[in-house]
């Protein structure tokens, strides 16, 4: 039997133990963050969300109702006690459980999330790949450079924007698609856009140029060598090889995605959490807004993390070497 020794030695457990440690270390820091930003927020809160002709006492009961007529200190021990029963304090403007508020829209919100994603990396790499192959060795210059400059353009340009566009053209001017509200898989189709055009941008130039390194690798040349079929030389050979670096971009553009959602969702009007996110702010909402950002945050770092174990199963000896 091993000793507790050369279980601590072992790369894996190492490697799995400072991962954890990080995302403790940001859970408790995006905690202590999300606290803070109810009382750093300039004025009264509770005043703020019941209007200013809300009388004194109204005020006064939903302050202690909320507890924030204590003291910083034990406001923050309560928060603490309440979250870790996952209790995320009661909606001002709603008057109802945060929880409640957001376990109705996080569904709304993920969906769009998830098919953008899983379009990003199913258009992505083949797209990347197919651009890659075409301009080896520098042929067809002009396809590479309509192809660079056109995904270095569409990558950097604001979803909001995209999204304007997208209703402009294709709900008021065409009318081919609807532009607001969740009503049948085509009202889908728009929001989803919006948010996957730039990832598959940005991806499909790192899958590109990871394939040109691909392809020049020796293992490659001795493929091609033996005149294997272009279908085992590309998919077999080249396609796993390029993936490492494509999941951790792909990776961290999914939790890009989540936050991308809160301007989409407004423009499409969107029951997710990015519009109730913004509603929260606009009616002063705060803890409802804090519990929003705990979860968008939290998401986040659960991404990241799975995205760095991912890495560490599919590439083991870099990854952990340089953990």
């Amino acid at each position: 039997m091993k000793s507790f020794t050369d279980t601590r030695h072992n790369p894996w457990v190492t490697f799995t133990l400072r991962r954890l440690g990080r995302l403790t270390v940001s859970l408790a820091l995006l905690v202590t963050a999300s606290f803070a930003m109810i009382h750093l927020v300039p004025g009264d809160p509770v005043r703020a969300a019941l209007g200013l002709s809300a009388s004194p006492e109204l005020v006064e009961a939903r302050e202690h109702a909320l507890g924030l007529d204590r003291s910083l200190p034990d406001q923050f021990g309560s928060f603490l006690t309440r979250l870790l029963h996952g209790d995320l304090g009661e909606s001002i403007g709603a008057q109802m459980p945060v929880a409640d508020v957001i376990s109705d829209r996080l569904p709304s919100t993920m969906q769009i999330a998830a098919i953008a994603f899983a379009t990003t990396i199913v258009v992505a790499i083949p797209l990347g790949m197919a651009a890659g192959v075409l301009t080896r060795d520098g042929r067809r210059r002009r396809l590479e450079l309509a192809f660079v400059g056109t995904t270095s353009v569409v990558a950097v340009f604001p979803e909001f924007l995209l999204a304007v566009g997208l209703v402009a053209l294709f709900g008021a001017q065409l009318g081919w698609l609807p532009v607001a509200l969740k009503e049948g898989p085509e009202s889908y189709v728009l929001p989803v856009l919006a948010l996957a055009i730039g990832p598959v941008a940005a991806l499909s130039r790192i899958v590109r140029v990871e394939t040109l390194r691909v392809l020049d690798e020796d293992y490659m040349r001795t493929a091609r060598a033996k005149r294997l079929p272009t279908r085992i030389l590309y998919l077999r050979h080249a396609l796993p090889n390029l993936l490492t670096s494509s999941l951790t971009l792909g990776g961290l553009m999914l939790a890009g995605l989540l936050t991308g959602t809160v301007l989409v969702e407004n423009v499409f009007a969107w029951p997710g959490l990015g519009m109730t996110m913004v509603q929260a702010i606009t009616q002063k909402d705060y803890p409802l807004v804090q519990g929003i950002v705990l979860v968008y945050g939290t998401l986040a770092l659960l991404i990241n993390f799975a995205v760095d174990v991912l890495l560490a199963v599919t590439d083991p000896n870099s990854t952990i070497r340089e953990s």
